[in-house]
């Protein structure tokens, strides 16, 4: 059966779609951007400081569908500018460690949501 999962542990959605939906096991999570959920306000000190909070959002909606970072599965990273990858990267490595890191693919878009520079979303099993 499909269950919805929305937390205020992240940023709520801001039009016709979930944080995540679950499905048979499995967690569809839907792109983050560097929302504060605290404050509402966009964190874009620089691109490690939005690379974390888009990375804790994800952590947030997977700990409340009962899952973890560890069981996700497969990452789509969206960045504006491929020159910020490696510091992305760099980031993204820190909360998942070779042992248990995704398939993933990084794709240069033209623009984001909000004008941001990196959005992420992920499948994961619960």
């Amino acid at each position: 059966m499909k269950q919805i999962i929305n937390t205020p542990n992240a940023p709520m959605p801001i039009g016709p779609y979930n944080q995540a939906v679950s499905f048979n096991g499995m967690l569809y999570v839907s792109g983050q951007i560097a929302i504060d959920p605290a404050t509402g306000q966009l964190v874009l000190d620089n691109i490690e400081a939005e690379t974390h909070r888009v990375l804790q959002n994800l952590q947030a909606i997977l700990t409340a569908a009962g899952s973890s970072l560890e069981k996700v599965l497969k990452a789509t990273v969206f960045v504006k500018d491929m020159e910020l990858f490696g510091r992305i990267n760099a980031v993204y490595g820190e909360y998942f460690k070779p042992e248990f890191a995704p398939a993933r693919e990084t794709v240069e878009v033209s623009a984001l949501p909000k004008y941001v520079n990196v959005e992420i979303s992920v499948i994961a099993s619960i």
